[in-house]
């Protein structure tokens, strides 16, 4: 029996575990869920691995206080090459819950899709995992090492931290980073650039307390026409972003992403534009971008007839490869501060920033994933951005510099991921797993 033979048997086994998982409502953050739930979720991730020859598995404690499962599972060939599977059991707050069309923490099928909180992001990469050590059973050909993080979804760096301090723990030659995916479903793909990323609270202080704005509107400085227009000149009229002294001309190298599918991946409306002067690719993979996350004022609802002493908004600022986030921290403020009209008071506090990141893509381990993902798909694998930023890649690249960085998995647009109706297609979930399985085998016999 070959390999997809193996796992389409397996299939009705996924669909199980993973609705085991899926029911485990492992937030990490102990003011929306208890904390029981990640600890439920680590032990049953830690089970399974143990019943699939990992005999050292356990929980480490992390210094955010979330559990890692690390194990290891050596193969009978002293020479072979290591390689270390990742995934996070931890998963994003349903948000919204009356925007779900299905239960959030059911797994529930509906138009050949799993729907259900974490079934691609990330415990649809655990099974992956697990189904492909299924299919080649006793056959394994490399030695591998485990780590399945609980606190990757709030960012508070549990993992980050836990890693250059032991780091021989989790050493290996071949790092497989199953939280990406592919273009689409069926189109295979490996992510090979990750945006890095500021956030800053920018507060504007233009009075001592609200002013009747009928007596004194006109004259007196308005805290909030002052954020809107600083806001205002953080892109241009085509939706560039403007932060002075930061590139936004750069262009992507790598695999295209065309616009039609990206509208529809979006769920633009017919009547919207895209924003930037750049290839869809540029804008999302090779360029800085400024989202706004949130704006503390008054709302409409109760409002008064008076001028807003007082203002401030959240912001994000996504980074390309190549730009370190000191100095894109630094343009950002300089560039509030230099924005900021009639003399108000400006604060920038930074809340985090993180790295960008870019693979190595020339060594054995990204030739044994090619054959892998063309063998599996029937179609060659492509080379994509992601926009989103994953610190841990480059704790490893630093702590493992001559290790392959391999970032893969069942993400694709429709998942869905971190929004209401979540979900994964279960085909992705086997060929990913044949990809991971076949990978294996091929990457065992280029370091033999």
């Amino acid at each position: 029996m070959n390999l997809r033979e193996r796992i389409a048997e397996l299939m009705p086994q996924v669909r199980e575990e993973l609705t085991e998982l899926v029911a485990l409502r492992s937030v990490a953050d102990p003011r929306l869920y208890p904390p029981e739930e990640c600890r439920r979720a680590a032990q049953w991730v830690r089970e399974r691995f143990h019943r699939l020859g990992f005999t050292d598995v356990r929980l480490e404690p992390t210094p955010d206080g979330s559990a890692a499962v690390v194990g290891s599972r050596p193969c009978p060939n002293p020479h072979a090459p290591t390689v270390l599977l990742y995934a996070h059991y931890d998963v994003q707050p349903p948000l919204d819950e009356s925007a779900w069309q299905t239960p959030p923490f059911q797994l529930t099928e509906k138009d050949g899709r799993w729907y259900g909180r974490g079934t691609a992001d990330c415990k649809g990469n655990i099974l992956v995992h697990l189904t492909a050590l299924r299919a080649l059973g006793d056959e394994l050909p490399v030695h591998l090492k485990l780590v399945v993080e609980g606190s990757e979804e709030q960012g508070t760096g549990g993992l980050e931290a836990f890693v250059p301090d032991h780091a021989d723990l989790l050493r290996a030659d071949a790092i497989l980073v199953c939280d990406t995916g592919n273009a689409s479903v069926g189109h295979p793909a490996a992510t090979v650039s990750l945006r890095g990323m500021v956030n800053v609270v920018v507060t504007v202080d233009a009075l001592a307390s609200e002013l009747h704005s009928g007596m004194f509107g006109g004259a007196a400085p308005d805290a909030l026409a002052a954020l809107v227009a600083m806001l205002a000149t953080l892109r241009d009229t085509a939706g560039n972003t403007t932060v002075e002294t930061l590139d936004n001309t750069q262009i992507w190298d790598g695999e295209t992403y065309p616009h039609e599918q990206f509208r529809t991946d979006a769920g633009m409306l017919a009547t919207e534009s895209l924003l930037g002067d750049g290839t869809v690719s540029d804008m999302l993979w090779a360029r800085p971008a400024l989202t706004i996350l949130g704006i503390d004022c008054p709302s409409v609802l109760g409002s008064a007839a008076a001028i807003v002493p007082r203002a401030r908004a959240r912001l994000n600022l996504r980074i390309p490869p190549g730009v370190e986030p000191a100095h894109a921290q630094q343009a950002l403020i300089d560039h509030l501060h230099a924005a900021a009209p009639w003399g108000v008071q400006v604060e920038v506090e930074v809340e985090a920033s993180g790295s960008p990141f870019r693979a190595r893509t020339d060594g054995p381990a990204y030739r044994a994933l090619d054959a892998a993902m063309q063998e599996s798909y029937g179609r060659p694998m492509v080379m994509l951005g992601q926009g989103g930023s994953i610190p841990l890649c480059n704790v490893f690249a630093a702590t493992y510099p001559d290790a392959e960085i391999i970032l893969m998995g069942v993400e694709e647009p429709q998942a869905l991921i971190h929004a209401p109706n979540e979900s994964v297609h279960p085909d992705e979930i086997a060929a990913m797993a044949q990809v991971e399985a076949r990978f294996l085998q091929n990457y065992s016999s280029t370091q033999t």
